[in-house]
């Protein structure tokens, strides 16, 4: 056992996890470059745009609900493993049926791009929680900043896709490729964590487990997770379209902005280990919550382009750090902690399905830039409840793992 858990031989399943996340965050950044280019080639309103979206967020939703089903049956490696595959197919029939016009094979392709990730996600930031657990230092900040740079090289390449006027029907497809060699990477070199079990009395006495897994803590940090994943989402799914819409931006605009946001991200989040170590999570996440908050609000109230990129970048700072850690957070507990990132992760992506759709029916009666609002009183509530990220007590970590009801 000791082997198994050295530094050593947690390389293989850290490097299959980051490469995962990568791709995700890969082809992320390509589809919102793309998002004015796509919606051109349909011929769509804004608020069409939102009902293409909801196919991705519709399947964000199955995956991640999926995923929280079966986890426990058939373990992380499937589902991981499914979440690389998907995507894939998935970009490769929005590349080929955009230039065709097609609405519903778009929306069908990005349901597949979401029923992958959804499952993916969930599966990634489980089993980073483990790898956490294991070493004893935080994992899921790089974890994510690895999304975030593939976010930024799926950005970069789109932006010069766009500003070469390269057709939808051949970037995505190279995308796609792309895609599918980091996919096989991390299928080569995933390798799962054992997990120490809980005790016995936990699993058998009705009912006790999950009262002791949904805490008023775990409802808080679901919070948490919630306003910082709906924020994100925000940002990828409306940033390029609000720049041409709100502010008659070029489409090679609208994606510089995105990249600079998921730029700002990755600044963030690969600083976020030192951070979290030296002034622990709930700062981290009141900080995140503070100069996320003037970032919406500043895309929200910006009147022209450049203040707005100055402000979606201050924005992807903002909220770098907040989801990852919120997660690590729900992980910090020895028995419970692959149910607990479950349900706040679920809860968090759950934003995805809600927040496109919801802000492109805003949007199109109020703008993008009032829409930008919603996410910014999330942020609010989310800087309010930032303390319950604090470590567990020795008390608390009692009353969780203890049989009686109380907990």
């Amino acid at each position: 056992m000791t082997t198994d858990r050295s530094p050593v031989s947690l390389g293989a399943p850290r490097l299959a996890l980051f490469a995962t996340s990568t791709m995700t965050g890969f082809g992320i950044g390509s589809w919102v470059t793309r998002t004015p280019a796509v919606r051109t080639d349909l011929g769509a309103s804004i608020e069409t745009m939102g009902i293409v979206l909801l196919g991705l967020s519709i399947g964000s939703m199955l995956g991640i609900l999926g995923a929280g089903a079966l986890i426990r049956r058939v373990g992380t490696r499937p589902l991981i493993l499914l979440g690389g595959a998907l995507p894939v197919i998935g970009m490769l029939l929005v590349g080929l049926l955009a230039p065709a016009a097609l609405t519903p094979g778009v929306a069908a392709g990005l349901f597949l791009v979401g029923f992958g990730s959804g499952m993916a996600e969930i599966g990634l930031n489980v089993e980073a929680a483990a790898l956490e657990r294991v070493l004893e230092r935080p994992v899921i900040p790089t974890l994510h900043a690895c999304f975030s740079l593939g976010s930024v090289l799926g950005g970069g390449v789109g932006i010069l896709a766009s500003a070469a006027r390269v057709p939808v029907g051949v970037h995505l497809p190279i995308a796609a490729a792309v895609m599918a060699a980091l996919a096989i990477t991390a299928a080569l070199f995933l390798r799962p964590l054992p997990r120490e079990q809980e005790p016995e009395p936990t699993r058998t006495v009705a009912g006790t487990r999950t009262r002791s897994v949904l805490t008023l803590q775990v409802a808080l940090i679901a919070v948490i997770v919630l306003a910082m994943a709906f924020a994100e989402g925000s940002a990828s799914d409306w940033l390029p379209l609000l720049m041409t819409t709100s502010h008659d931006a070029p489409e090679v605009v609208g994606s510089l902005v995105f990249t600079g946001f998921s730029l700002a991200m990755l600044v963030g989040r690969s600083a976020g280990s030192p951070l979290v170590a030296r002034f622990g999570r709930a700062t981290v996440i009141r900080g995140c919550g503070i100069v996320g908050l003037v970032g919406v609000l500043g895309v929200a109230l910006a009147p022209s382009a450049a203040l707005t990129v100055v402000a979606a970048a201050v924005w992807g700072l903002g909220i770098a750090l907040g989801f990852p850690v919120a997660v690590s957070a729900a992980g910090d507990h020895p028995t419970d902690g692959d149910r607990r990132v479950s349900i706040v992760a679920t809860a968090g992506y759950f934003a995805f399905l809600v927040g496109p759709p919801s802000l492109g029916f805003l949007g199109e009666h109020l703008g993008l830039q009032t829409a930008m609002f919603v996410p910014a009183a999330l942020l609010l509530v989310a800087l309010l409840v930032a303390k319950a990220t604090a470590p567990r007590s020795v008390a608390s970590a009692g009353s969780v793992a203890a049989p009686g009801p109380a907990a």
